[in-house]
């Protein structure tokens, strides 16, 4: 039986690889032993994503970060100490993307036609799996790079598809997760320039994630372009600000928008603390994220509005996801799990790519 497609859209694999180190290319056996004397990051010899996993998953289509924060004085996040610094790093990460394209690995999707193409080419099972490129849409976590509001436009030029205002922390355009209050007046700024794009080929999504409760109600009534939440779970579950409210849930399912689910322990399970607790301890498994699903589509009314956007390997690795997941691959497990769960083939098929899917035809068109 033929595996279905997977869409998943929230991957930072161009940070992998540049500041982790990581050749993605390689086999995850072989990336977790070179990797296993290593003591710099909690996650080494613990990664789950590499491009050989990604084709064992038939996971084609993947949202693809670039993602540099800037540390401002006095901050105990990491980050980089300036707005052009950081931009130098999102540039590294954009040439690690060319490169895996020059080598046939990867390929940019930044219209329908694209798209279109892509998906006729995966399914199509009569190449080799290990012939077809992963297809990525280039996603900035976070607007802290974007030096000044025009370098918006040169990001645009090279295929950017969507934005974070906001990641962890202070943000020169909005604050994000663990902060409060208000989008600044230069992330007003920019959302005014992107509303300038909309309905052109140079439109942009907005993604909400990582935004303040007061950024998220400000993005939904400033930002006039399609909006979705790539990697979010429900805050019913896990009571804190980095997570979905009901109304927020609301909001974005009557905008059209799609909200990915995340496989962060932390997001799943209220009892995990990270680099402290143990997901098998605890007993955090793949179907946990089903309960946060299960609980928008009560909001919601159907399964149109969930879909994956995994997060793995986003500063974390097995000491910090579910522990019946070995690699990205995995995901695929999803399917009997929500067929046990009730859902039925057309809300699978939702859920693993057309709603995602969908959301770009309405968005692209």
């Amino acid at each position: 039986m033929t595996r279905r497609l997977i869409f998943d859209a929230h991957l930072d694999l161009s940070m992998n690889a540049i500041e982790w180190n990581r050749d993605l290319r390689l086999p995850l056996e072989e990336i977790r032993e070179r990797e296993m004397n290593m003591s710099d990051k909690p996650d080494r010899g613990k990664g789950t994503v590499c491009l050989p996993a990604l084709r064992e998953g038939n996971i084609g289509l993947v949202v693809a970060t670039q993602l540099a924060r800037v540390s401002p004085k006095g901050s105990a996040l990491s980050g980089w100490r300036s707005p052009q610094q950081a931009w130098a790093m999102t540039q590294a990460q954009l040439t690690w993307y060319r490169e895996m394209e020059a080598l046939n690995e990867m390929v940019q999707i930044t219209d329908l036609q694209g798209l279109k193409n892509h998906l006729a080419l995966w399914s199509n099972e009569e190449i080799d799996a290990a012939d077809k490129p992963i297809g990525y849409i280039l996603s900035l976590e976070g607007a802290d790079s974007l030096v000044d509001i025009s370098y918006l436009h040169r990001a645009c030029e090279y295929g950017l598809k969507a934005i974070n205002l906001s990641h962890f922390g202070p943000g020169r355009y909005a604050p994000g997760t663990k902060k409060q209050g208000s989008i600044t007046p230069m992330g007003f700024e920019l959302i005014r320039e992107m509303n300038s794009l909309v309905n052109t080929d140079k439109q942009l999504i907005l993604d909400v994630t990582h935004l303040t409760d007061m950024g998220f109600d400000q993005a939904l009534e400033t930002y006039e372009g399609p909006i979705w939440a790539s990697h979010h779970n429900v805050r019913k579950i896990v009571p804190n600000q980095r997570q979905l409210s009901d109304e927020q849930i609301k909001a974005l399912v009557d905008r059209g928008g799609v909200i990915g689910g995340m496989l962060d322990c932390w997001a799943m399970d209220v009892r995990f603390i990270d680099t402290i607790s143990d997901p098998w301890q605890l007993d955090i498994k793949l179907e946990n994220l089903v309960d946060h699903w299960d609980h928008i589509c009560q909001i919601a009314g159907n399964a149109e509005h969930i879909a994956i956007g995994s997060d793995l390997d986003g500063i974390f690795g097995t000491e910090q996801s579910p522990w019946d997941m070995n690699s990205i691959a995995d995901l695929q497990k999803y399917e009997e799990i929500l067929r046990k769960r009730g859902y039925s083939e057309t809300d699978i098929d939702n859920i693993f790519n057309k709603n995602w899917l969908r959301f770009l035809e309405n968005a692209w068109s």
